[in-house]
């Protein structure tokens, strides 16, 4: 019977999952806050109701390469194009501060060689945009010039992160070779240039063949969504969520867009996303801790927190953004997430980081992710739509409604 528990497990998360979301709701929280703590609370950090965890990690996965896929798919092409240069100028400043900020922490607090202090900064680079993708939704500012700027800002930060991670492994690893990496980055971009020019005009040929039976290219949109994925991470080295999140780009130079994205926000909603939030507390497993750990965490958490807002804020204030716009761009670059943990324990693998600091680390990850959407609520205060987006929102409906009506 034991073989069958994973279908309770994921019974649970999806009720608790959606319980705790409304719980938000009411008092004016993201509802994303109340998936992760659905996740905490049924995981071994608290109640440790969910124990086999391997089902749903698998989900989980799947479950952010759509969210990515989907934020794709909702992304301004025109918006993300004009803020190309400062999104590589914000996510300069958002590695090159909290590597320095974390490196001071560590030098100053730990016993540590150089090296792990350094690597120490590393990981407070890593930046989980999912989290604030699905927030950004939520609050319907995905599309906005903030919103463009923390997508194309977090695409490179990933890029820049494997390149620093990449770095400082190789000197305890000599097997680890920068030159081999940045060959498989520039790989990765011209692998996506070529999906984009024949994934387009093969569209286009086929387009008059799908008209009349359009779920068909849903299918085919989620299958290049997950080669793609795989192909990234598989082939390139690069997350899987950034072949995703390009795969939703090329798709959505295309005209049925707005189905696409119908398809999938109720894939999303019914089980891969609360899937995804709730794993990501369900992997939170706090150590035991000393005295001066404890303070280390507490440390290096606050200045994980103000390295990626004083630094990416700092970047987009160089590129002309509004003070209004740098912070909340700054805000929504916080949190770590699972990218945070996946770091660290490549770090202990080289014997760059010791076990005891694990837990310094899940506590960065705990807090940046519960305390993001929080702040993304804060800095994006709710107002009167604009004429431009009531009339944008207006189109998505009738466009939505209008698919609907011709599949049934």
């Amino acid at each position: 019977m034991d073989s069958y528990q994973f279908i309770l497990d994921v019974a649970v998360i999806l009720i608790f999952t959606k319980a705790l979301g409304l719980l938000s709701r009411k008092v004016n929280m993201p509802q994303v806050v109340g998936s992760l703590l659905a996740g905490l609370l049924l995981g071994p950090a608290f109640l440790g109701i969910i124990k086999d965890t391997n089902f749903i990690k698998s989900v989980a996965e799947i479950g952010v390469i759509i969210l990515m896929f989907s934020a794709g798919l909702e992304t301004d092409i025109n918006g993300l194009k004009k803020c190309g240069k400062a999104a590589f100028i914000i996510a300069l400043c958002g590695v090159l501060v909290p590597l320095a900020g974390g490196f001071a922490v560590a030098y100053f607090l730990l016993d540590e060689t150089i090296i792990q202090d350094v690597f120490i900064g590393v990981i407070l680079t890593a930046t989980s945009v999912s989290i604030t993708v699905e927030t950004l939704r939520e609050l319907g500012k995905l599309k906005s010039k903030s919103g463009n700027a923390i997508l194309g800002a977090a695409i490179i930060d990933d890029i820049l992160g494997i390149i620093g991670l990449t770095i400082v492994t190789s000197m305890a690893d000599t097997s680890v070779k920068i030159s081999v990496v940045m060959l498989k980055i520039v790989g990765f971009f011209v692998f996506i240039g070529v999906i984009a020019f024949v994934g387009y005009f093969g569209y286009k040929k086929l387009e008059h063949r799908l008209t009349e039976r359009r779920h068909r290219y849903s299918i085919m949109a989620l299958a290049m969504c997950l080669i793609m994925s795989y192909c990234s991470e598989y082939f390139f080295g690069v997350a899987d969520i950034t072949g995703a999140f390009f795969a939703g780009l090329i798709i959505a130079s295309t005209q049925r867009t707005h189905y696409i994205e119908s398809k999938f926000d109720v894939l999303s909603y019914l089980f891969f996303s609360p899937m995804f939030f709730a794993s990501i507390g369900l992997q939170v497993v706090l150590p035991k801790m000393s005295a001066q750990i404890i303070i280390f965490a507490v440390v290096l958490t606050v200045v994980a927190i103000l390295t990626k807002i004083v630094g990416c804020g700092a970047g987009a204030l160089a590129c002309g953004y509004e003070m209004k716009h740098s912070v909340r761009i700054g805000v929504g670059m916080i949190s770590r997430g699972e990218v945070a943990l996946i770091v660290a324990d490549k770090g202990l693998k080289v014997n760059l980081i010791s076990d005891n600091l694990m837990g310094p680390v899940v506590i960065v990850v705990i807090v940046t992710t519960i305390i993001t959407p929080l702040l993304l609520k804060l800095v994006y205060r709710s107002k009167p739509l604009e004429p431009q987006d009531v009339q944008e929102s207006m189109y998505q409906k009738l466009e939505t409604i209008n698919d609907e009506r011709y599949d049934k």
